[in-house]
């Protein structure tokens, strides 16, 4: 059984629908990536399983128990925490503020700020600082790290690439085997096709709402991976 599977997940904003019959699958242990160009529904997916759109609740699963349309807090509660897309920090608060935001639903496990700080020592250096006042690439840290306070099970990643020098990009995403390690299994949206497949155990491409491609990254060939994301 997977950690955390969507079956057959649809998404509304309106009378517009978004997702049309999601089947997607994450098992323990795994980073999976969702890729797709603007507009194929990845961060609709995401909020789907955040609790932040409605959804059925045989719709999305965790841990073998239906949770489609609970709550965002509980799902944070039960293990699943966000990092959003554009990083939504808190610009009142310090970043050591931000992080300690994100243990507000703490669940039993090794992060904490130290741990936090560890993986990323810059924050550490600015705890006292503005969080919004930081660099972009260090704001995505803070980000990452405020997730990573709540010591989810499953963590989701939203374009957290978007927008970064792509030296800060390599460092960011050299973390994420380090996150892997303590037992957190992720979900990564990425319009980067190149950095998904090196990140990911297993693939998944949207176009329009819909699941074009799925496979491992060593089975996807160039060709298909293509004609998936750009339906050429």
């Amino acid at each position: 059984m997977s950690l955390l599977a969507t079956h057959a997940l649809d998404a509304w904003y309106g009378d517009f629908r978004a997702l049309f019959g999601i089947d997607v699958a994450l098992d323990a242990g795994e980073t999976v990536a969702v890729i797709g160009a603007n507009g194929a529904g990845k961060t609709t997916f995401l909020r789907s399983i955040a609790g932040v759109l409605a959804a059925r609740p045989d719709a999305v699963t965790f841990d073998g128990r239906q949770i489609g349309g609970v709550s965002a807090h509980r799902i944070v509660e039960l293990g699943i925490a966000s990092v959003p897309e554009g990083r939504l920090l808190f610009p009142s608060l310090t970043v050591e503020e931000n992080l300690l935001i994100g243990a507000h639903c703490r669940r039993r496990g090794p992060w904490t700020l130290d741990r936090v700080y560890a993986l990323f020592p810059i924050l550490r250096e600015r705890r006292r600082q503005m969080a919004t006042t930081m660099s972009g690439g260090q704001q995505q840290m803070a980000a990452i790290g405020r997730a990573l306070m709540a010591n989810p099970r499953v963590l989701l990643c939203d374009e957290i690439s978007l927008g970064l020098a792509p030296v800060v990009i390599r460092d960011i995403y050299a973390t994420l085997p380090r996150i892997g390690a303590e037992g957190t299994s992720l979900i990564v949206v990425e319009q980067d096709i190149n950095q998904a497949m090196k990140v990911a155990d297993r693939i998944y491409c949207f176009q329009e709402g819909k699941v074009s491609l799925a496979g491992r990254p060593a089975d996807v060939t160039r060709e298909a991976l293509t004609r998936a994301y750009f339906g050429v």
